[in-house]
């Protein structure tokens, strides 16, 4: 006689164990996922406090932020939020391939949505060698100079040829305090840092769940690991939909 611990059987997928400590499978996945949400609200409250800080700053020294904005490149950053986007839609079809137990359509759109997750973060590299080029990481070496300024320092566009704008830069007249835009660049670098570092962690988490799905592990009674990477890989997305208009777009009406 079959046990709740062992599998289902050739071809199907398998019943999870039990933990002792749950009376039922439907307790086990409801205590998963209010765990999961509980673990979110934390990341809320984590990331929150960024927020505040550049809340206050940005109020602060509204002018630099809007100059330093346009040292943005936002065609990258465009192309990075439309990735995303399309990555919350892959995860979304592999947490419902796994309700349905079907372990190859789950599997396909975990690699799709980890390849959409490794393409954000090429963009974001190339995104972090164009500002160290630059010199706009905060430190010893940051400089900061609107393009007005980096043309006259050229010459006025005459016979400076070999000086060119910082990426995705617009021709600004503002004279900003390089230290207030220093502080939007630590605040860029911290914020876009940080969920680069969970798109890694949600990649590994993408990964981790590749031999379970492989092996028949998840059905439509039990899928509990792949609806919380899920939710948690929403959560990054949705972090960055808002970083998206708050670092990119500022000052550009």
């Amino acid at each position: 006689m079959s046990s709740v611990h062992g599998p289902a059987g050739h071809g199907g997928a398998a019943h999870p164990p039990l933990a002792h400590h749950f009376e039922t499978l439907e307790q086990q996945r409801q205590s998963t996922s209010l765990g999961m949400w509980v673990f979110l609200v934390t990341e809320i409250m984590f990331f929150g406090g960024l927020f505040a800080v550049y809340v206050v700053y940005r109020n602060m020294f509204h002018e630099a932020f809007d100059v330093a904005s346009h040292h943005l490149n936002v065609r990258l950053g465009g192309i990075n939020t439309a990735v995303l986007i399309a990555s919350s839609f892959t995860m979304a079809m592999a947490v419902r391939g796994a309700q349905m137990g079907k372990r190859g359509a789950t599997a396909a759109f975990l690699v799709l949505t980890m390849l959409l997750g490794f393409t954000f973060l090429g963009i974001k590299a190339v995104e972090y060698r164009h500002k160290f080029e630059e010199r706009l990481f905060p430190g010893p070496g940051f400089q900061f100079q609107t393009h007005a300024t980096a043309d006259l320092a050229a010459g006025g566009g005459r016979g400076g040829g070999s000086h060119h704008a910082p990426s995705g830069v617009s021709p600004h007249t503002e004279v900003v305090d390089p230290r207030h835009a220093r502080i939007f660049f630590s605040i860029y670098f911290a914020m876009t840092g940080l969920h680069a570092l969970h798109m890694v962690v949600g990649a590994g988490l993408l990964a981790w769940l590749l031999k379970p799905t492989l092996a028949g592990r998840f059905g439509p009674a039990y899928h509990d690991p792949v609806e919380c990477v899920g939710l948690y890989w929403h959560f990054v997305d949705i972090v960055w939909i808002f970083l998206f208009p708050l670092l990119y777009l500022i000052g550009r009406h």
